[in-house]
């Protein structure tokens, strides 16, 4: 079995072409998708997503490709954590989810002998993170250099003294790094309930619960906080 997350969105023919060479390597090797909507380059929402999504997935291989330094110096990484193998990029993506399960040995696969002769500058996913991940799925060892996990790529920590909008989820909602308040507050001048669920508050109104992963998020009741409040992933969010 392969995960695969990417922010290659569905409009494009790039998610059809890894699975595809995929396929030709592995083909009966099947292919869970967690999801292509991760917004573009956006790292830190792509390690969030894979992060919560693996703990409900069995064990197997996880592909995960957001790459904004793709062709370039950054590593490409085979992470094994027991039984999964998390396959990708380098640049912080992977590691809270590897961190998570408990990181046992990781290679560099930049060279591996798997990849797609000639290796395209700027689509990993096809030449080299896919058909590292098929090998795998069928079992077989990776090439390549080892090192320690602590060497790793790691996401830098947002100060602490602030409140920031750490994701934007499809539906806008707002996935913050706050604290649950313990009553309504005011956000750019709106008022916002405290809430266990969307209708706790009228259509339009904002509410600020706890979601499905324990963080703390703000929504609109049938509209977009983000697209309300003026607000994206990486902003900092003043409770009032």
């Amino acid at each position: 079995m392969i995960t695969f997350l990417s922010d290659y969105g569905p409009g494009d023919e790039y998610v059809g072409v890894v699975e595809g060479v995929i396929a030709r390597i592995a083909p009966h090797v099947r292919v869970i998708h967690l999801g292509h909507g991760v917004p573009a380059q956006d790292v830190r929402t792509g390690a969030r997503r894979l992060a919560r999504a693996l703990p409900f997935t069995p064990a197997g291989v996880h592909l995960a490709v957001v790459d904004p330094g793709v062709g370039g110096d950054r590593r490409a990484v085979a992470i094994r954590c027991g039984a999964r193998w998390l396959v990708g990029p380098d640049n912080g993506l992977l590691e809270p989810a590897a961190a998570a399960f408990g990181i046992d040995e990781v290679v560099d696969v930049g060279e591996s002998p798997w990849r797609l002769e000639p290796v395209s500058a700027t689509f990993h996913g096809r030449d080299l993170f896919g058909p590292v991940a098929a090998h795998l799925a069928l079992g077989e060892a990776p090439d390549g250099p080892r090192f320690d996990g602590d060497e790793l790529v790691r996401l830098p920590a947002l100060p602490g003294d602030k409140v920031h909008v750490v994701e934007v989820d499809g539906f806008g909602n707002l996935i913050t790094d706050a604290a649950l308040p313990r009553s309504a507050v005011r956000i750019a001048g709106h008022e916002v309930a405290v809430g266990r669920t969307f209708g706790d508050v009228e259509p339009g109104g904002l509410v600020i619960y706890e979601d499905s992963a324990g963080d703390v998020a703000v929504a609109v009741n049938g509209g977009s906080a983000a697209a309300l409040l003026g607000v994206r992933a990486g902003d900092e969010l003043e409770l009032r």
